[in-house]
Formats: C-alpha cells, structure tokens, sequence
C-alpha cells in the first residue's frame, strides 16, 4: 500500500493556508494567490495550464514534479473542486481547471450532497463521498492500489485528516509573506503529540520546502 500525503501545501507567515472569502474570482480565498507564486513559474504548472509554454527549472520545479509522482488517487475537500455551496443547483459545475483537469486519476470529493461521478479529459473521474473522510480514503486507497492517495485540500480536510493521524507525510511550501486573515492550518493541533516530526528542509527560489513524516 502507498503513502498517504500532502504536497506542496502552501503555509504563510502568520501561519495561514489559504485567504479568506473564497469566491469565483479568488479561488485561494483573498490573497491566497501570493502563498503559491512560488509553483505558478515553474515548468511544471506552466505546462499545465499554459498551452504547453515551458517555465523555470531548479528546486521549486523539482519539488512540483515529485507532488505528482506515484499518485494513484487523490482526496479534495469541496471547496478545492469550486465555489458552489449547498445542494448542487445543477451539473453545469466542473470545477476550477476546466475540461482537462490536472488529476488523471480517480478523484474523491467530500460532500454533504450527492452528485453522480463527472468523467473528465485526461483520465481523472471526480466522485464525490457523502459518508465522510474515512469513506473517501477507503474509496481512493482501493483506486490507487500501491501507489500513494495525495490528499490536495483545502485546509479544513487537509486538518481533519491530520486529527485522524491519517498523513503519513505532510509537504509544506513555506513562503515568507502574510495574508493577515484565512484558514490557519495548525490552529488547535499539535503536530508532535500527532506523532509528526521533521523530515527534510529544503531551501527553493521562491519558497522552503519542509516535509513531515509521521512516526509510531
């Protein structure tokens, strides 16, 4: 069986996340754009979402390329897959990437509503969990097989899945600004009773990488 893990998690300053008020227009919550100029350059994410155009190489494009290696399945929280709150007024909804998402494996949402799985381009099928974390791990643990379920976020299940100690490594990319209010990821946690414990720090252009492992 695979890792369970976080990657390339962004973390600020004052310790936050992801901003607040997340809406159409800030996807990240109110300046949850400057917790990630460190990925936005990089070949990886230019190739993505940038027509193919290359970006810069060296420690951040490193650390991007191997968020994706050996991810079989990946675990979002609702608000990664979009804005839309409550029962789900209709299907039109697709989430943030448009019609090829960067997953291209199976993808579980938690929900309190259900939906019928969305196939997509590029081989990633969100479905969407109603019964909750332990449900969702279950479900992507069974899709990936022995390769690693990533659990992508946002914040909150990024947080209730470390309660559960349920991470068996956590990706922090650090960066050196402040958002002043959002989603604060260790709020009420204490990462060592948790078990975890530092792994690796590496520094990168734009931000320092840091990787818990959990240990015991």
């Amino acid at each position: 069986m695979g890792k369970v893990r976080v990657a390339c998690f962004g973390l600020t300053l004052d310790g936050f996340s992801a901003g607040a008020d997340q809406s159409l227009q800030n996807p990240l919550g109110v300046h949850g754009t400057e917790m990630m100029d460190w990925f936005f350059p990089t070949d990886v994410f230019r190739k993505m979402h940038a027509d193919g155009e290359s970006g810069e190489t060296g420690v951040d494009n490193d650390m991007a390329a191997r968020s994706f290696e050996n991810v079989g399945a990946w675990v979002l929280g609702r608000n990664m897959f979009g804005p839309v709150r409550g029962p789900w007024p209709d299907e039109s909804w697709k989430g943030w990437w448009g019609e090829e998402p960067p997953y291209h494996v199976p993808t579980f949402v938690l929900t309190h509503h259900a939906r019928k799985p969305l196939e997509m381009k590029g081989g990633t099928t969100f479905h969407f969990v109603t019964d909750g974390i332990h449900a969702a791990l279950e479900r992507a643990r069974a899709a990936a097989g022995n390769k690693d379920v990533r659990i992508g976020g946002g914040v909150s299940t990024v947080r209730q899945y470390l309660k559960e100690r349920l991470i068996d490594e956590l990706h922090i990319a650090f960066r050196p600004v402040l958002l002043g209010r959002g989603e604060a990821l260790w709020r009420d946690l204490d990462a060592r009773v948790l078990g975890y414990e530092l792994a690796e720090i590496i520094a990168g252009e734009r931000c320092t990488h840091v990787v818990l492992q959990r240990v015991g």
